[in-house]
């Protein structure tokens, strides 16, 4: 048995991955800012943090966890305001790199002090992160946000190595959420089974990879 800490655990994604883990045997830690019903009946730990992206917050999350080991932490949370060339609101570009970039890696950084060698960082980013792979422009905040973990991310990847803590950074897929309501888009079920078939194989030998849930390596 692991122990598993997952941020944004309230709702999408961040709830199956809590359920699937849940499932196996493992030991749930969902932070997330305010529960909710489908949370509160899997009966796992419940961390509510009002916002990852501040310090303050992350600190005092840090507190709580003092004294447990965290094997693998899933730094899932995220948003995402749309947004094209002629609507440009800068104040909502600052706030989507505040909370799906420079959050997570400071609250990576805080992890340091529950983790050790063996342990595993995984981050939710986006094929929108990628540069090479972007053919259809638009959505200029969320892009620019998960470029900007991503470079974040592979830099982390290579500092942690020596300390034996593996870092994955992680592409859903599409999938059918609240936050990207996909007709055609797999149900989370699916893509959290693919993701933790990555996040279990994730090794010193692949850390910093830029993955698919399906494996396949994504561009920069």
């Amino acid at each position: 048995m692991s122990v598993f800490l997952v941020t944004g655990a309230n709702r999408g994604i961040g709830l199956e991955y809590c359920h699937q883990l849940k499932s196996r045997g493992e030991t749930v830690i969902a932070v997330c800012r305010e529960n909710s019903d489908e949370l509160e009946r899997l009966d796992v730990r419940v961390e509510k943090v009002s916002d990852l992206s501040q310090q303050d917050s992350i600190s005092d999350l840090i507190s709580r966890l003092k004294g447990l080991e965290v094997n693998t932490a899933i730094l899932n949370a995220g948003i995402n305001h749309v947004m094209d060339i002629n609507h440009l609101d800068a104040a909502s570009i600052r706030q989507q790199f505040d909370v799906n970039a420079l959050g997570p890696l400071l609250l990576a950084r805080a992890l340091m002090s529950c983790m050790s060698r063996g342990s595993k960082l995984v981050f939710m980013s986006s094929r929108m992160g990628s540069i090479q792979d972007n053919t259809s422009g638009g959505e200029y905040g969320y892009r620019m946000s998960k470029a900007a973990l991503n470079s974040a991310v592979k830099s982390l990847s290579i500092d942690l190595k020596d300390q034996g803590i593996s870092v994955g950074i992680l592409h859903p897929g599409m999938v059918r959420t609240r936050m990207n309501l996909m007709s055609n888009g797999i149900p989370p079920e699916e893509a959290v089974g693919n993701l933790l078939n990555r996040i279990d194989q994730l090794s010193l030998e692949t850390t910093g990879t830029f993955l698919h849930a399906d494996g396949t390596v994504l561009p920069w």
